[in-house]
Order: structure tokens, then C-alpha cells, then sequence
């Protein structure tokens, strides 16, 4: 046969072969189409295409058997954005559902935003939101009504704590930052402390969750601890479920000069992607501890373990949770909402896998491990009375006498893990000193 009709059938065989593919995998998309269009029809209730169609959405994703990827319908899929980069349009404010009363109340109002301009105070009632009753109102459907188009006007129905009447204040909507860097306690004017009270040298970081701007908050606060003569840092990873994967590297970049941060690999656990420290950037090498429990997940669970294999911080606490999949925002046609896909999964530079599988057992090498000697438990009421004090902390309450407002200064006292992390960084900060005055000694007799 000549080489020319060889290449030819060769050529139809495979366009033939694609085609068969092609009839297979849209086979089932054309028996969905019609059982959709039957049941459309044919149901005893009104029931709309979109309607079935999320529905199918919603089933396929079941199937796949992982709690990580999803279907985002359009309706949500703003708020999961929102969610994601921890800026959206609003007024400024935390809000909670009091569980004695079930009014809506103000936690705390972020600083510099509209709601804090306008005179809105931790412990406010909220009791109308444009002129919505808010008793008996879900929390998310309250934050829904509060959020909108930034220039937007709002008119809250406000009752300060330990006044009889309500207020009606109108607030104008803006963009809203939420930081996801936050310190001990509040100053006078409501910005952040970063020392750990009670320890002027030591500096305190929590991270609530990886969002765009996480990095540089971060860096902004170690810049002020650092020229305020910080000598050792707590990053506090305690109850951060992670974010997005880019802070996760960013933040572990600030602290280690070279090698892996972390890797991802897909299927069949090839790398995909290897991301690397470097030099330019990177902070001096001071004593620093990594606080996690069993509700760090995620990004942090990066930072944690890139941290404790380069041997840059002690990890102190309990055995983090073990998410170590990416999912991979896959947009549907027509804005017809989104897919939140497992597409890969990312490993620790001790190439251990981080994400806990359903068949994993104790002994497997998922999450990250405190240190030996550092595993410090804090579960049940413990943990619970922990957190409470900790949001009764972070609360701002500007004194009207212009002191500074008062810190609980006797909760943290309690905190089992934190403890342990203060008590390393002096004896290292100690042991860094003796180190010094030795050398200095040392090289002044030579």
C-alpha cells in the first residue's frame, strides 16, 4: 500500500475514533437533557429547567464522594467570591445572634469603616435593616440584607446598650476589607496590638484565613514588631481553615530563604507544580513558635508544615485536620454558576502527603504533628470557654474617657498553648543572649 493512503487511513481512523468518543461522552449529557425536559413537563408541580439543572449539578457532585469540591449556583456564587478575597460591600460591622435574647448585636465595628463612623458600638441591637424586622432573622439572611453596591444607602434601626430608645441611622455603603492578620489585643483607637500583652518582646500573629492581601498584612505587622525590638514571634494557625494556596506560599516565603515550600501533584501523584522559597524578602532568623489545633486545615496546615520541616518554628498544640486537596474554580457556561473541583493535592517538602485520605489511619503521615514534646490538648469546654474569651478580646470597645479599652487581661492566662509557645520563645531568646555574651567574650579575650 503506498506510504500516502497508509497516512490517509490512518488520518480517518483516528477522526473516526474521536467522533465515537465524542457520541459516548455526549450520550448521557442527551438522556439528561431529555429526563430533564420530561420532568419539566411532565411533573405534577411547577418545576423550572434552572431548578433541575442545579439539582443535577448538585447529584453529580454528591457522587464524587469528597466534601471539597462542590456546585456554587449563580446565586452564590458572589458571596463564595466574597468569601474567598474577604472583600465585599457593606458597612463595617460583626454581627452575632445573641443566644439569650435572639436579637441581632453588633460584636465589634471594624475600624475606619462606615459603621464605625457612623456611631455603631460593640453590644448595639439591631433591629430593623431597612425597615426589615430582624427578630427571628438567619444570620446569613441579616448579612445579606447589610451588604450591597458600595455607594448604596442603608437605614439601620439601632439600640445602644443601656438606652431604652431606638435609633434610625443611615450609613452609605463602601468596600469592605476584612483583615485576615490580627493581633493580642485592641489599642486605644481600635488598630491592633501586635506584642503579646504582658510580653513586650514577644509578638503575637493570628491568621484567621489565606486571603490576597494576607502577606502583606503580615509583613506590615512584623515590619512594627520588628522596629518595636520584637525578639520572638507566636503565629497563631489555631482554628484557620486555609484559603487560597498563593498566601499559603507567600506567607511560608517570608520566613525561609530557599527550598520547597510545598509541591502539588495530581492523579497519579507526579509533581505538577513546585514552589520554591527565596532569598530577597526574607526576615531575620528569630525565635518563633506555630500554634495549631484540630481545626487548622488547609493553607495553614502549608504554612505549619513548611515551617516545622525547614526547622524554622516549633509546632506547638494538636494534630491539624488534614485537608490537603486544591480545588481548582472551574466557571460553567452561560454564568450558569460554578464548579469548586478537586483537581490536585499538595505535599509537604518532607514529601509527606498532608491530606488525610477516608481509608487513613492514625499512625499515616496526614496533617501536621506538633513537635515531640510540644502535643499540648485543648478540647471540649476547655476549648470552648477558650474561644469565647478570645472573641470577648478581640471585641473594640473605645472608652469614652480616652483610656485605652479594657483588654480581659486575666483570659488568656488559661490558654494551655499559648503558654507552652511563651515558654519556649524565652528560653530561646534566653539561650540566644547566653550565646552572645559567650562570643562576645570569647572574641574580646582573643
Amino acid at each position: 500500500m503506498p506510504r500516502r493512503n497508509l497516512f490517509t487511513l490512518l488520518a480517518v481512523s483516528v477522526v473516526s475514533l474521536i467522533c465515537y468518543r465524542s457520541a459516548q461522552n455526549n450520550r448521557y449529557g442527551r438522556i439528561l437533557a431529555d429526563a430533564m425536559d420530561r420532568v419539566e413537563r411532565r411533573y405534577l408541580e411547577n418545576v423550572s429547567q434552572e431548578e433541575l439543572f442545579e439539582g443535577a449539578m448538585e447529584g453529580m457532585i454528591d457522587r464524587l464522594d469528597d466534601p471539597y469540591s462542590t456546585f456554587i449556583s449563580p446565586k452564590n456564587l458572589q458571596e463564595f467570591h466574597e468569601t474567598l478575597d474577604r472583600q465585599f460591600g457593606g458597612v463595617g460591622m460583626e454581627v452575632g445572634v445573641d443566644p439569650k435574647t435572639g436579637q441581632l448585636t453588633v460584636m465589634s465595628p471594624l475600624v475606619g469603616t462606615p459603621a464605625y463612623e457612623a456611631g455603631i458600638r460593640a453590644g448595639d441591637r439591631i433591629l430593623r435593616i431597612n425597615q426589615i424586622s430582624t427578630q427571628g432573622l438567619s444570620l446569613r439572611d441579616a448579612v445579606k440584607y447589610m451588604r450591597g453596591k458600595p455607594g448604596t444607602t442603608i437605614v439601620l434601626s439601632i439600640r445602644h446598650e443601656g438606652e431604652q430608645q431606638p435609633q434610625q441611622i443611615k450609613i452609605v455603603r463602601a468596600i469592605i476589607q476584612v483583615d485576615t492578620v490580627l493581633g493580642d489585643t485592641r489599642e486605644a483607637d481600635g488598630s491592633w496590638n501586635f506584642f503579646l500583652e504582658g510580653h513586650v518582646s514577644i509578638g503575637y500573629l493570628r491568621i484567621n484565613t489565606f486571603a490576597e492581601n494576607t502577606a502583606e498584612e503580615l509583613r506590615e505587622a512584623l515590619d512594627r514588631l520588628i522596629a518595636h525590638g520584637m525578639k520572638g514571634l507566636i503565629l497563631d494557625l489555631r482554628d484557620d481553615p486555609g484559603g487560597l494556596l498563593g498566601a499559603a506560599v507567600e506567607v511560608c516565603d517570608l520566613f525561609i530563604d530557599s527550598g520547597v515550600i510545598v509541591t502539588t501533584r495530581g492523579r497519579d501523584r507526579r509533581i505538577i507544580r513546585e514552589e520554591l522559597a527565596h532569598r530577597k524578602g526574607t526576615y531575620p532568623d528569630f525565635p518563633m513558635a506555630v500554634l495549631i489545633n484540630r481545626y487548622s486545615a488547609s493553607a495553614s496546615e502549608i504554612v505549619a508544615a513548611c515551617l516545622q520541616d525547614h526547622g524554622r518554628a516549633v509546632v506547638i498544640g494538636q494534630r491539624t485536620w488534614g485537608k490537603g486537596t486544591i480545588q481548582e474554580v472551574i466557571s460553567l457556561e452561560g454564568d450558569q454558576g460554578a464548579l469548586k473541583l478537586t483537581t490536585a493535592s499538595y505535599w509537604r517538602p518532607s514529601e509527606k502527603n498532608i491530606h488525610r485520605g477516608k481509608n487513613a489511619g492514625e499512625d499515616d503521615h496526614w496533617g501536621v504533628t506538633p513537635d515531640e514534646g510540644y502535643e499540648v490538648i485543648v478540647e471540649g469546654d476547655e476549648l470552648t470557654q477558650l474561644r469565647l474569651r478570645r472573641l470577648r478580646r478581640d471585641v473594640y470597645k473605645p472608652a469614652d474617657n480616652g483610656e485605652p479599652p479594657d483588654a480581659d487581661q486575666a483570659d488568656l492566662a488559661i490558654d494551655p498553648q499559648l503558654a507552652a509557645a511563651v515558654e519556649y520563645i524565652e528560653k530561646a531568646v534566653d539561650s540566644l543572649a547566653a550565646g552572645l555574651a559567650r562570643f562576645s567574650a570569647g572574641w574580646c579575650n582573643g
